[in-house]
């Protein structure tokens, strides 16, 4: 029982150990990505629209026309935009 006790401790702490090295892992790239960003505003590009832009770079074509269809039919409901045509 004692050996298997051990197991599971060396286990839990090499389970620990790679988690914490991933989320030093994770802070570093963090911190490279603010950089970039900060590099692009400093060259005159907004980094609101930047990060929109990767956002939906991320998503799927099809997911992409259904969210603007979406969008665009509650802004014509709140007036904001002319009502899309209905064809």
């Amino acid at each position: 029982m004692s050996d298997a006790h051990g197991v599971a401790r060396d286990q839990l702490r090499s389970f620990i150990e790679r988690i914490e090295r991933l989320e030093e892992e994770k802070k570093t790239i963090a911190d490279d990505i603010k950089d970039v960003y900060g590099e692009a505003k400093g060259t005159g590009f907004d980094t609101k629209i930047l990060k929109k832009v990767i956002a939906i770079r991320k998503q799927d074509k099809d997911e992409r026309m259904e969210q603007e269809a979406i969008l665009d039919t509650y802004l014509a409901a709140l007036g904001m935009i002319e009502a899309p045509d209905a064809a």
